[in-house]
């Protein structure tokens, strides 16, 4: 009997001791950074050479979309890609860009997608297609080709967009 009641007693005060940790965890959100916000436009600059790290990095903005979501903001996100990150975005890559993108460019193309059916605006810059040699006609699907990259952010940040450089 005495080992019984020494056991409930053992058993009731972990489960207190539990509990109290568990009230004293903190709740990891955005609540000091957004406020009073109703809705969050952000102007994301990407400029990226490497593949994997595009693709991680159309994944992270996935997240970040649905985190604001989740905490009461409605996110309105443009991309904008420069640079070496448009040798990605085409449907008919180089055998140098297949080769060396490791097999990661149908998740690229996936992720784009999966972007755009968010609603998420995604523009591609003609100036980088020229200068990386992509055929403006093989442009992934949901990518709108704009003159100059650079002029996008600039309007965009005009409009009340924030600048979110991704590199």
């Amino acid at each position: 009997m005495k080992s019984f009641v020494i056991s409930l007693f053992t058993g009731a005060l972990l489960f207190f001791a539990s509990h109290l940790t568990l009230a004293n965890d903190p709740v990891i959100n955005d609540r000091a950074a957004l406020a009073d916000l109703k809705v969050g436009k952000g102007v994301f600059l990407i400029d990226i050479g490497d593949p994997k790290k595009l693709n991680f990095y159309l994944e992270v903005i996935q997240g970040t979309y649905n985190g604001m979501k989740s905490q009461g903001v409605k996110p309105e996100f443009v991309l904008v890609y420069i640079g070496p990150s448009v040798k990605y975005l085409t449907t008919s890559p180089s055998e140098e860009i297949e080769k060396a993108a490791g097999g990661v460019l149908l998740d690229i193309e996936s992720n784009i997608a999966k972007l755009a059916s968010f609603g998420i605006k995604q523009e591609i810059c003609a100036v980088a297609t020229r200068v990386f040699g992509v055929d403006n006609t093989t442009l992934l699907p949901g990518l709108s080709l704009v003159g100059d990259g650079f002029i996008s952010l600039i309007g965009y940040q005009a409009q009340g967009y924030h600048l979110v450089p991704v590199f």
